[in-house]
């Protein structure tokens, strides 16, 4: 009686451990920032804490103006740092909420923006500062920008 327990107690957590691992991961978040940017690791660090992994490349400022533009990056979208995803283009403080809506929808669009750098968004929360409102957009190859998700 107590083998056959002890054996089904040791399958149950062996198809346990199946189950876990077939679960697919979460998308790795390829990161260039500037080496000295504080607030891109904060940004970093909020998605971290929403469950990804990010991969942090330091470019230097003019390497990275060359990343966004062969990344086809609107001028008015651009942020101070630029990440992939899934193939798709993440640029500056993105919510991991809207990361997360994006990879589940997946439009058809080459990326989301958060166009330069608002107070409160995700990384650039300023102790003493009320949050600025912002909005996320999408942008394609053509330069077509279309809001995402608002944040008041």
């Amino acid at each position: 009686m107590k083998r056959t327990a002890l054996a089904i107690v040791g399958l149950l957590a062996l198809a346990s451990m199946a189950a876990l691992a077939q679960r697919p991961a979460s998308p790795v978040v390829e990161v260039y920032k500037s080496a000295t940017c504080g607030c891109c690791a904060n940004w970093v660090k909020h998605l971290e804490a929403a469950g990804f992994t990010a991969h942090v490349t330091e470019l230097s400022d003019d390497a990275l103006a060359e990343f966004k533009t062969k990344r086809q990056i609107p001028r008015p979208a651009q942020s101070c740092h630029t990440a992939i995803v899934d193939g798709y283009v993440l640029e500056g403080h993105v919510p991991a909420a809207d990361l997360q809506r994006l990879l589940k929808e997946r439009p058809k669009v080459a990326g989301v923006a958060v166009p330069g750098m608002p107070i409160g968004s995700p990384g650039m929360e300023v102790q003493g500062m009320k949050p600025q409102p912002f909005d996320v957009v999408t942008f394609d190859a053509k330069g077509t920008t279309a809001v995402f998700a608002s944040h008041r």
